[in-house]
């Protein structure tokens, strides 16, 4: 590596192996400790790139822009997809150095229609790429079907569609964090015992995040003859919190052995307060996602279990995964399970001031 391209190839280098640049300096010139994992994502990409910045300088010097749109739900600040823009933007700025742009979409994931229309502004559009987050099922499938007839290559995040031509997906095995979600929940309940099972009512199509994690906490429930367990299904609104307390207090006033409850959204903390308000934090409460408010109501064991995602990290490697494809012509992995974290009070702070 005797060029001035040096340091753009082990900055580069460094970036499609998820190490340090110091590591790849200490592995190309063999010298100090490397861990034998770095060590091979490292040999890995210098082998890909034949060991010259050639791809790079010609995917620089050829001044091709490539735009990447993703579309994701409308949010407010703190919300949980306000991590998820915070790793596109992430992205953004760090593969800004080979020519990528990357838009942003909007849809309203109470409103399927505003998805449509959303995903026809973005076909308009025509974007070298798209990274969907895909609540609505089938409206998804539609698009993609466009997108691919159009050769626009997509990726999906936080949830995953199968069978439908996808470059990657990064996020939760949904079923399976169901299913861990169950376990959690209902281990040592009494038989007999009343479990509300909370969602959010939408405009159109059910979450496909939201199905699937159903699916495998029903899973669970028959797979270990817990049929005695009555599952209580409560539809709440987005917008109406007084009509929302009072659904849940009439509930509470009907069924008298109410001992857990569970929300397949972000919005825990929404079920916490209620049951707050209504004196019944001793009933077991489980969520998603590491929101401000969510984390708070843990931290006061209102919130018994929360499982977290990484949602940052998986609109970051979807962008860099896209690079890797159309930029640097190299394989990526289709499907791509993030660890299904479980957080409690006892682990919440370690977890959230851990600086990788």
């Amino acid at each position: 590596m005797k060029n001035s391209g040096s340091k753009i190839r082990i900055k580069d280098i460094a970036k499609l192996a998820g190490v340090s640049e110091g590591t790849v300096d200490r592995v190309l010139h063999r010298r100090g400790e490397v861990s034998e994992k770095s060590k091979q994502a490292v040999e890995k990409v210098l082998e890909e790139m034949n060991y010259s910045p050639n791809i790079l300088a010609r995917s620089l010097a050829s001044k091709k822009q490539y735009v990447f749109a993703y579309l994701i739900p409308s949010h407010k600040p703190l919300d949980y997809w306000e991590s998820i823009e915070k790793g596109f933007r992430a992205a953004a700025r760090e593969f800004a150095q080979y020519n990528v742009l990357v838009h942003e979409y909007y849809y309203d994931q109470f409103d399927v229609q505003t998805f449509n229309s959303v995903a026809s502004k973005i076909i308009e559009d025509r974007p070298d790429a798209v990274v969907i987050a895909p609540i609505f099922k089938e409206e998804t499938v539609a698009f993609t079907s466009v997108l691919k007839s159009l050769h626009i290559p997509f990726s999906y995040i936080d949830s995953l569609i199968e069978d439908t031509g996808h470059l990657t997906y990064y996020g939760q095995n949904s079923f399976q964090s169901g299913y861990i979600a169950a376990k959690l929940l209902l281990n040592s309940l009494e038989p007999g015992s009343e479990v509300i099972v909370i969602r959010t009512k939408r405009r159109g199509a059910t979450s496909n995040q939201t199905l699937a994690r159903n699916k495998g906490f029903m899973h669970y429930i028959s797979e270990n003859n817990l049929s005695t367990l009555n599952i209580i299904h409560v539809e709440i609104l987005d917008d109406d919190e007084s009509a929302n307390l009072e659904l849940l207090r009439d509930t509470f006033k009907k069924y008298h052995r109410i001992k857990a409850a569970i929300t397949f959204n972000s919005k825990v903390y929404r079920l916490a307060r209620y049951l707050y308000t209504l004196d019944k934090t001793d009933v077991r409460l489980i969520g998603y996602d590491l929101l401000d408010k969510n984390v708070e109501f843990l931290k006061q064991d209102v919130v018994s279990y929360l499982i977290a995602q990484r949602p940052d990290k998986q609109a970051y490697l979807t962008v860099r995964d896209l690079c890797r494809e159309m930029i640097f012509a190299q394989p990526v992995k289709n499907i791509n399970y993030v660890p299904i974290d479980i957080l409690m009070k006892e682990n919440i702070e370690d977890y959230v001031n851990f600086l990788e």
